[in-house]
């Protein structure tokens, strides 16, 4: 007799050891495993009322890991394709405001460490400032040489 098949709260479970995930993400994850007599949200509400599924954590977490490499817009992009609700969102946009110069600073510093030279140079600079989702007035001080010290 073998455990071949995980339930559905032991696959969220599994998930979640794994990293923080918001209600609609394992919702997302769990669906195709959903059997006849299952009931995906009763599960996720148990987990929800045990306090696993919590997306004040899921924000965190992806500023943790999202924000040193990402400007502002592409961070709150990927929370709200998380599912998490618009005060959640702006509590994490308020919390990156203050750092993106640095933020955006630090990855140039990484990448190119120099002002651009030639108009296609800056241009390529720019490019891979705003693919990062940093906005167009920070890569413009960036581009400029302006460091984040000066800001103020």
């Amino acid at each position: 007799m073998g455990f071949d098949k995980l339930s559905l709260t032991g696959r969220a479970l599994k998930y979640l050891s794994q990293r923080e995930h918001s209600r609609l993400e394992l919702e997302r994850k769990l669906a195709p495993h959903v059997e006849e007599g299952e009931d995906l949200a009763a599960v996720l509400d148990a987990l929800e009322t045990k306090n696993y599924i919590n997306p004040e954590r899921v924000a965190q977490s992806v500023l943790y890991r999202r924000s040193s490499k990402l400007g502002n817009s592409r961070v709150l992009q990927e929370l709200r394709s998380k599912g998490l609700d618009e005060d959640t969102v702006r509590a994490a946009a308020e919390q990156l405001k203050d750092t993106e110069h640095a933020r955006a600073w630090d990855i140039w510093q990484r990448k190119f460490g120099e002002v651009a030279a030639t108009p296609q140079a800056r241009m390529k600079q720019m490019r891979f400032l705003a693919s990062r989702g940093f906005g167009g007035d920070v890569v413009s001080k960036v581009l400029r040489g302006q460091a984040p010290e000066e800001d103020r």
